[in-house]
């Protein structure tokens, strides 16, 4: 067995991926090693990730897929709308992307138009890194959406969650149903609830 020496401290470094440079031969054989021998993750040509790095609940997803946006069941999880636990991480990508998705980590692309993308898209830091997300009325208003796929049980617990939350807001709310296409069954669902 060949033994393969990796520089841990640049994983570290960048959230646990690792970019292999071909300029640099030896340090780009041992990624390549490293990768054969199960010590790294190859997520796609010259990007590489120590597998510790993606089995946490939040992953660099902008490094697996630039531009990428954690949406449904991953911002459902992070803001504690429901108990669902995530079988994958749920990106949104714009509809006209071409994307080759690694073995691993698990993730479930949402394809959406450009316009919708930008709709309560948000920054924010979780274990030490930066993602792009959906905000949490942004990600209310999808369960409405996506309620025949993920269920009016669902769906009702995250309206439930969110109502209950003192940090609320009503007025973005009823925004983003109107430019998401939501608003009536959104409006009939809060004039029950609230």
């Amino acid at each position: 067995m060949i033994e393969i020496v990796i520089n841990k401290d640049m994983i570290q470094n960048d959230n646990g991926i690792i970019r292999a440079d071909r300029d640099n031969n030896t340090e780009y054989r041992k990624i390549l090693a490293a990768a054969k021998e199960g010590e790294l993750v190859r997520l796609r040509n010259g990007l590489y990730a120590d597998p510790d790095a993606l089995t946490g609940s939040v992953v660099d997803i902008d490094a697996i897929i630039p531009g990428g946006i954690m949406c449904l069941y991953s911002a459902w999880s992070n803001y504690n709308l429901t108990t669902q636990v995530p079988d994958a991480f749920y990106v949104a990508v714009s509809r006209s992307r071409k994307i080759k998705l690694p073995a691993f980590p698990d993730i479930k692309l949402v394809f959406q138009r450009n316009e919708l993308l930008e709709i309560g898209k948000v920054e924010i830091e979780e274990q030490g890194m930066k993602v792009w997300m959906t905000d949490i009325e942004r990600s209310v208003c999808d369960a409405v959406k996506y309620r025949n796929k993920i269920g009016i049980d669902v769906m009702t617990e995250i309206i439930d969650n969110y109502l209950r939350r003192v940090d609320r807001n009503l007025s973005r709310l009823i925004e983003y149903a109107k430019k998401l296409h939501v608003y009536s069954t959104l409006h009939q669902i809060l004039q029950v609830k609230l």
